[in-house]
């Protein structure tokens, strides 16, 4: 499979940037997925690789060679979009087909391949209907099994599940991670859903304002962000932030704020003790926030319930610390009642910190 560059990478439309610099590179039988909210500029630089967009600076690399100058037809790709873009007046065999019977293959090779590609996603009983008659689910699987029938050496997905119900997403995303799994393809995924890119993604790359903000590997963005945006962006339901102060007393080490005093161990008091300003933000997921009325006060938060969601085996807390909002994830058979004041472990080395001005992670070296 071919590796994919992208050297300092610039985009404009007139005289605004919407890309800087972007720097990435992907390599053999990689899922990389591109996540960030909406104007981050994840789909302009999917565009660009599939020649869709014109690059105004930089270069696209496929296994060391420019391609950035080649029409879309000629980079050996295949492209999956949002809204399925299949061709109404055709059937499905005649929808997966049409880039094979464009190139003037055998019939034998075109039936073999719409064949193979229908049974790997499931569209096999459903070959000679046309896309008015199919759901939206089988529509997507129209379009994949379309990109997969061409046999191109890089697959590109334009958030190819946000048209799609809850369950159905949930489906879909399955039978991706499968598909990724069998066809052994460079797949470059777009998404707004870090869900997604959590379950799908080998390597996640976070975007935010035309800037690739962190890449790696989820469980490295989840565990070790770079940054607030990156915290907050990436865990459902979000980490919490609350602002405050570092401080020492008697060589121990604390962020203090407004409802919480909390002693910071090994690591973390380490890295907040060398920072040099004192004002910062305390990040704390919500499953990271256990119920124990017997924690001590500088390894917990105390919480005034306002709102409970029961969501099945787990509820999700809306509590009150000082003034600010924090959401608790717990097992849902654990008493509780609105209005209660509950405590909440913190595990020491789980808890995040930020430079409030800048939003860096302030990390030991």
């Amino acid at each position: 499979m071919p590796t994919i560059q992208l050297d300092n990478l610039i985009k404009r439309y007139g005289e605004v940037e919407v890309l800087h610099g972007i720097e990435l590179e992907m390599a053999d039988n990689e899922f990389t997925v591109l996540v960030g909210p909406s104007g981050c500029g994840k789909s302009t630089t999917l565009r660009m690789v599939a020649g869709l967009e014109d690059v105004t600076e930089g270069e696209i690399y496929v296994d060391g060679k420019p391609v950035s100058h080649l029409e879309p037809k000629d980079r050996d790709l295949a492209m999956v979009f949002q809204d399925y873009a299949l061709y109404p007046h055709m059937n499905v065999a005649q929808n997966i087909s049409f880039a094979l019977r464009l190139a003037r293959r055998p019939k034998a090779e075109v039936h073999a391949k719409v064949k193979e590609v229908a049974d790997m996603v499931g569209l096999t009983d459903f070959l000679h209907r046309k896309p008015g008659a199919l759901s939206g689910g089988q529509r997507q699987r129209v379009a994949m099994a379309r990109a997969l029938a061409k046999d191109s050496g890089i697959f590109l997905f334009d958030e190819p599940l946000s048209n799609l119900d809850a369950k159905l997403r949930g489906q879909l995303r399955a039978e991706l991670a499968l598909m990724s799994q069998r066809v052994e393809k460079n797949m470059i995924y777009v998404t707004h859903d870090q869900i997604e890119a959590m379950t799908l993604a080998d390597r996640i790359v976070v975007m935010h304002g035309g800037y690739i903000q962190q890449q790696g590997s989820p469980e490295a963005l989840f565990k070790r962000p770079v940054n607030k945006f990156v915290a907050g962006f990436l865990g459902m339901p979000p980490m919490n932030f609350l602002n405050g102060e570092i401080k020492e007393e008697a060589g121990d080490v604390f962020v203090k704020g407004n409802g919480f005093s909390l002693r910071l161990q090994d690591e973390k008091a380490q890295a907040a003790k060398a920072h040099r300003v004192r004002e910062v933000v305390l990040g704390v997921r919500p499953s990271d926030l256990v119920f124990d009325a017997e924690a001590p006060s500088d390894q917990a938060l105390t919480l005034d319930v306002m709102v409970s969601e029961y969501v099945g085996a787990q509820s999700v807390l809306l509590c009150q610390c000082g003034a600010d909002q924090v959401t608790v994830e717990m097992n849902s058979e654990t008493p509780m009642a609105l209005g209660q004041t509950l405590r909440f472990r913190i595990t020491p080395n789980r808890v995040h910190l930020f430079d409030r001005e800048s939003e860096d992670a302030i990390q030991s070296k």
